[in-house]
């Protein structure tokens, strides 16, 4: 059974969101919040696998609820709630804000029911819900614009070559099967990969990848995937980055 808390400050939204969840099988609402701050200690009581975030509410917003709520244990552990971004504005900033903060994913209030089902799912497996418009048109623009320091390009050290190419293919929004595809390897030696990446740089999940790509300069922003080509136009020579 997947646990679901709802934060947002508009009650009549927070109970249609409680009752479509509540009648998804497998699926169960555990609270409600009208605030960053009260999502954030219902968090530690109700103890969520996911957290539907409003973005603008009043006091502390969704963007600081969920930096607090997806900050990492005293011991460094990145274990807990994942939490899944709605909001009714699709605005660049609020998408790499929520990305930073170490938001799971990023759905419009729009978006059907089936879809917001889904991707709760997707985000409870562990899964980064970041559609590949998204990584390209917006994590690209807001990643080039003056903001916190940017990471130390030395991380990449110890990265090796093949984990390099699956990082950027990560960062330019493509599935582990369309990775597998464009290096010619199988989907469990991507996965692999993904796995020693999130553990090189103690990420939780895909979407903090992007944000490391990003940030070392390993992609960069605002320039498309130069290498997108059919999968039968081969592989691009190992090693090359992508500018």
């Amino acid at each position: 059974m997947i646990r679901v808390l709802v934060a947002d400050d508009q009650a009549l939204l927070r109970g249609s969101l409680r009752l479509l969840v509540d009648a998804e099988p497998g699926l169960v609402a555990v609270g409600e919040a009208a605030d960053g701050t009260e999502a954030v200690r219902l968090t530690a009581e109700t103890r969520p696998d996911v957290v539907l975030m409003d973005v603008r509410m009043p006091g502390l917003d969704g963007i600081g609820a969920t930096r607090l709520i997806c900050a990492p244990s005293q011991t460094g552990s990145h274990d807990g709630p994942r939490v899944l971004i709605l909001t009714m504005f699709d605005l660049d900033e609020y998408v790499y804000g929520a990305l930073r903060a170490g938001a799971s994913g990023f759905l419009l209030k729009d978006a059907p029911p089936a879809e917001l089902l889904a991707a709760i799912r997707v985000v409870a497996a562990g899964e980064a819900l970041i559609a590949p418009a998204v990584t390209r048109r917006l994590i690209a623009e807001f990643a080039r614009r003056p903001g916190p320091a940017r990471r130390d390009s030395a991380g990449l050290d110890a990265v090796t070559d093949r984990e390099r190419d699956v990082l950027e293919l990560v960062a330019r929004g493509l599935t582990n099967t369309e990775i597998a595809r464009r290096l010619f390897v199988g989907l469990s030696t991507v996965k692999t990969h993904v796995s020693h990446l999130l553990t090189k740089f103690g990420a939780r999940d895909r979407a903090q990848l992007v944000i490391v790509a990003y940030e070392t300069g390993l992609v960069t922003p605002g320039i498309a995937d130069p290498d997108r080509r059919a999968p039968d136009a081969g592989p691009r020579p190992p090693g090359r980055a992508v500018s």
